[in-house]
Parts: C-alpha cells; sequence; structure tokens
C-alpha cells in the first residue's frame, strides 16, 4: 500500500496545486517511484498494490488509474493508520508492506525494490518491520532502535484488522505497543533517503537524483547557465539556475538567478541547503 493522502502543508505553496505524491523528483513523480519499487518486488496491479488519497484526492485518482486498487478517503485523510484500516477490506488477511509516497530511496548497489528487499527476508508474518537509517542521536523522540524512519513498514494481518477507519497513525496505533511488546525489528536501509517534506529535503532529493550534475527534460529550453539543478519539461531557462528545481512549465527569465530554490510556474519556494 502507498499512501498518498497527505496534505504536504510544509511544501506550500507547492503543494497547493498538486498533491504532495504527484511532486516530481528527478522528473519523476514520487508516486511513480514508490509504484516502480513496488514493481521491483513483484508487486503490481489493483489485486496487489494499493494507493490511498484524499487531499487533490482527483489527481491523484486520474495519475493511479488502473495500476493500483484507489481508496479515496472522504472528508480529511485519516492518517497513516486510518488509510490502513481503511483497506482492511482489500487487505483481507494478508500481511502489508506500506511505503509513505513522499519517501525518496536510492541505492547504488541495487535497482528500486531488490534495494528493500532485505525487509521482506524471512519474515515470520507476526512481527512489525521497519526500514530505518542510524539516527544522527540514537535516543531521540522519534527513534526506533537508534533508527530514525525510511519510509516503509511491513505489518502483520493479526494487527492490521483490529486497525479502524478512523484518523489515527501507525506510530501510536501498531509501531510502539509492537516495540513494547518486543515484536517490532528495524531494517537498515543502506542507501540515500529524503522524506521529501520540506522544501530543503526536496531539493536535497532531486539534486541526488540529478546523480551530482543537472538533470534537464529534453523538452525545456536552456539558453542560460544551469549548474547542479533539475528542470522539467517545456520550462524555461534564459537565466542562472543553480541547485534549484524548476516545475515544468516554469521560466527562469534572462538576467535572473535562482539559488538554492525551487520554482513552479508562478510561485518560488526558497529552500535552504540541507
Amino acid at each position: 500500500m502507498v499512501l498518498a493522502a497527505g496534505e504536504g502543508t510544509r511544501l506550500r505553496p507547492l503543494t497547493e496545486r498538486l498533491p504532495k505524491a504527484l511532486c516530481p523528483v528527478g522528473n519523476l513523480p514520487l508516486l511513480d517511484r514508490a509504484l516502480a519499487r513496488l514493481a521491483g518486488l513483484g508487486l503490481a496491479g489493483p489485486d496487489r498494490v494499493a494507493v490511498n488519497a484524499c487531499y487533490l484526492g482527483g489527481q491523484v485518482a486520474d495519475h493511479v488509474g488502473a495500476r493500483a486498487h484507489l481508496s479515496v478517503e472522504p472528508g480529511d485523510p485519516l492518517g497513516t493508520a486510518g488509510g490502513v484500516g481503511n483497506l482492511r477490506g482489500w487487505i483481507a488477511g494478508r500481511g502489508v508492506l506500506v511505503g509513505n509516497a513522499d519517501a525518496y530511496l536510492a541505492d547504488p548497489l541495487a535497482p528500486p525494490g531488490p534495494d528493500i528487499a532485505a525487509l521482506l527476508d524471512g519474515w515470520d508474518g507476526r512481527s512489525v518491520r521497519l526500514l530505518g537509517q542510524p539516527a544522527d542521536d540514537p535516543a531521540a523522540p522519534g527513534t526506533f532502535s537508534g533508527h530514525r524512519f525510511a519510509g516503509f513498514s511491513l505489518l502483520p494481518w493479526r494487527l492490521v484488522r483490529d486497525l479502524p477507519p478512523t484518523f489515527g497513525d501507525l506510530v501510536r496505533a501498531v509501531w510502539r505497543p509492537a516495540e513494547a511488546a518486543g515484536a517490532l525489528a528495524v531494517v537498515p536501509y543502506r542507501g540515500t533517503f529524503y522524506d521529501t517534506g520540506t522544501p530543503a529535503d526536496y531539493l536535497a532529493a532531486n539534486l541526488h537524483a540529478a546523480g551530482g550534475g543537472s538533470l534537464v527534460d529534453p523538452t525545456a529550453t536552456v539558453t542560460g547557465r544551469v549548474e547542479r539543478a533539475v528542470v522539467g519539461a517545456d520550462a524555461v531557462v534564459r537565466g542562472d539556475v543553480t541547485r534549484a528545481v524548476l516545475w515544468p512549465g516554469a521560466t527562469v527569465a534572462a538576467g535572473e538567478r535562482l539559488t538554492d530554490a525551487v520554482r513552479a510556474d508562478g510561485v518560488t519556494v526558497p529552500a535552504a541547503p540541507r
């Protein structure tokens, strides 16, 4: 299941026009990255993959199409636990791999899918597993066994079946109780992870996807200078762009310098270096 219902409030005003799950990283919507990672594990199609949606849910639904089972939540988003609980009928006795659409992961030694396969290997079907990375402060709030959560968790049906379709989060509803019961394990992720929730992390994920250089869509028009940036489809660069992201159709005028920022059509969001 891919969680794609959130509002992305920290990325406003970018997410006032586009749901966070569809924000591009490396010129590819985050949701497509998540679905590609599941496909790399052999999980594809509406019988095996579900996506939930709420905020700007029509856009998510149109983008998903027939690629996955779609759960559109009425009203406000149900949260991570409520979103899973709302899909109990579809999950129907199975364990479920839950991924955040806004998780950017990249392992230089393994393609998407195999890079998180250790999360599934040897699973007993009863414990909870989290993908994690060592935290700078292992004792900081929000850590699990000294790790910070890295976007994917594996949940057994015995815990999913009791989740109500009401607002709640997996941390309090499932993960912490499992941890207290000695039934939670953290599987380390060796690659790069960003949650892309802030402008700084969103920019950092894009620059990482560009591989240390620039990534320019072939339909973009570039007559200015582009250095360590991601330039989307039909964008126009006549000035200087450095450490920045231009969404499709965005423009940088002649004589203008865009640095450490994300620009959509008519909107520029500063993104201090991470």
